[in-house]
C-alpha cells in the first residue's frame, strides 16, 4: 500500500504546480476580458495548449485556465501585440487568442497618472484610487 501511496501522492502535488512563468515582454500584455478593442489593430491569432491531465489526475481548471493565458501573453509579446482577446473557453488544454496592438503602452501607465476625480456631491462618497 505504502509502495502505491508515494507515486500518487507525488503525482497529485505535481499537478497542483504551476510551471508557466509570465517573462517580462509578456507582462506587457493585457487580457480583454470584456472583449472592447475598438480602436485596435488585429495581428493575429495565438493558439497555446498545456496538460490538462496527468495521468488518470484531472487538473485544475482554474490553473489551467491561467497558465494557458500566460503562455498566449508571453507569445503575443512577440508579435507584438499589447492586447489578447480570447476567442471561447479553454477545451482539453487549449485555447485559442485574437491578438491586437491597441497602442496602450505600458501596462500600468494610466495607473500612474490617474485623471481627476469628479468634484464630490453633498451626501455621496468620495472614493480615491489604491496605487
Amino acid at each position: 500500500m505504502k509502495k502505491i501511496l508515494l507515486p500518487v501522492s507525488a503525482l497529485a502535488l505535481l499537478a497542483g504546480c504551476t510551471w508557466v512563468k509570465l517573462d517580462d515582454a509578456g507582462s506587457r500584455v493585457r487580457v480583454a476580458y470584456d472583449g472592447r478593442v475598438g480602436g485596435c489593430e488585429r495581428v493575429g491569432e495565438v493558439s497555446v495548449s498545456v496538460k490538462d491531465r496527468v495521468g488518470l489526475y484531472e487538473r485544475n481548471g482554474l490553473k489551467v485556465k491561467d497558465e494557458l493565458e500566460t503562455l498566449a501573453r508571453n507569445e503575443a509579446a512577440g508579435m507584438p501585440a499589447d492586447t489578447l482577446v480570447a476567442k471561447g473557453e479553454p477545451h482539453n488544454g487549449a485555447q485559442a487568442f485574437d491578438a491586437y496592438r491597441c497602442g496602450a503602452g505600458p501596462r500600468g501607465a494610466a495607473r500612474e497618472n490617474p485623471p481627476p476625480a469628479p468634484p464630490a456631491r453633498g451626501g455621496e462618497a468620495e472614493t480615491f484610487p489604491v496605487r
